[in-house]
């Protein structure tokens, strides 16, 4: 594929912007009706398989964390996806835009993220509802490392 391509790629699949790659395993947890289907599929593509559920029982190279505000505790919703990912792999957490329901304060996350040893490497806006925030361990964070 062409720089062009990639780049003309970037722009209409969301999910070539998460920073996903062939083969890997992508564990999606908090799926329901409400979901950003477009980047699902997106990701889908890029990784070259379907997702795997909540009841997977190996490490994943990544979570994809769909949560909103009435979900629970978002520390523990992190600390469990933390255990789900193989070392330096990123957790993917998607929350509710702005003024939609199930909203969650950035302040929220961020304190959520920082009581679960995470750090925050990337924002994007994943769809029309959803917004993602790429967290990782923080050791990985200031080692350099992905």
């Amino acid at each position: 594929m062409s720089a062009t391509a990639d780049h003309a790629e970037e722009r209409t699949n969301q999910a070539a912007r998460l920073g996903f790659e062939p083969g890997q395993v992508v564990q999606e947890i908090g799926y329901d009706d409400d979901v950003e289907q477009e980047l699902r599929e997106g990701i889908e593509s890029v990784i070259g398989q379907e997702l795997v559920d909540e009841d997977y029982d190996d490490v994943a190279d990544a979570v994809v964390l769909w949560f909103r505000e009435d979900d629970g505790d978002l520390t523990d919703a992190l600390v469990d996806a933390i255990g789900l990912v193989d070392d330096g792999g990123a957790v993917w957490l998607l929350t509710p835009k702005t003024g939609r329901d199930g909203y969650v304060e950035p302040s929220d996350i961020n304190e959520a993220s920082q009581t679960a040893g995470l750090a925050q490497t990337k924002s994007i806006n994943a769809g029309k509802d959803w917004t993602g925030s790429r967290l990782i361990t923080a050791k990985v964070a200031k080692s350099g490392k992905r």
